[in-house]
């Protein structure tokens, strides 16, 4: 796994107004995406396959709203 010190994190579009730090962040790199809290962004962060993560997130956009 790619050192993730140096990733560019960034915020889900979806934090709210302003600072959004009551969500989560992502970090990818050429294999792998990585998924933290920015509440505490020091601790450790959950990584996946690059090939998963994008399954994952392909699989939410096809599910129905359950709002």
């Amino acid at each position: 796994m790619e050192d993730l010190k140096e990733a560019g994190w960034r915020k889900s579009s979806y934090s709210g107004p302003g600072d959004g730090n009551e969500c989560v962040e992502i970090a990818t790199t050429p294999t792998h995406t990585a998924v933290r809290d920015s509440k505490a962004p020091t601790s450790r962060a959950l990584t996946f396959p690059a090939p998963a993560f994008a399954a994952f997130l392909e699989a939410l956009k096809a599910a129905p709203a359950t709002h």
